[in-house]
């Protein structure tokens, strides 16, 4: 029984993999530029990472290049750059989620002043994460 439940997931997971990243209305563009934010900073999209098993099930990340959050001579603070991922999970990630197959259960947005490899640490970076649940088609903010 448990063998299939975990072949079950494998599946599901390869259909919303394949739904999120076959392009079209569905999957952001890598590289994308110009998304003005509540800051009035501009942001970049770098990269989708999608169906990692989150906490309340599947969670799919949305990565953004912001300059602006420097610590070092950065114009944006810790405060405004989560509004503008509070935005970005609503205005951009939700609308680039696909209308059918599993739905993730947590998108997570983060920001960072300069383009980095996933996972990578950074002591000169400024990044900034956001978890968010989807809840009636908004992100509601989630405590990491």
């Amino acid at each position: 029984m448990k063998a299939a439940a975990t072949i079950i997931g494998a599946v599901l997971l390869a259909v919303l993999a394949y739904l999120l990243l076959r392009g079209g209305d569905v999957a952001p563009v890598e590289g994308e530029t110009g998304l003005s934010v509540p800051s009035g900073q501009e942001v970049r999209f770098l990269e989708f990472i999608g169906l990692g098993q989150g906490s309340d099930g599947l969670a799919v990340r949305f990565r953004f290049v912001a300059p602006a959050i420097s610590r070092d001579g950065g114009t944006v603070s810790a405060e405004a750059a989560q509004k503008d991922m509070e935005w970005l999970c609503n205005n951009y990630a939700l609308e680039r989620l696909p209308s059918t197959g599993p739905v993730p259960a947590q998108i997570v947005i983060s920001m960072a002043d300069r383009e980095l490899p996933f996972g990578t640490q950074e002591p000169l970076a400024t990044q900034f994460f956001e978890a968010f649940r989807i809840q009636d088609n908004a992100c509601i903010w989630e405590a990491f």
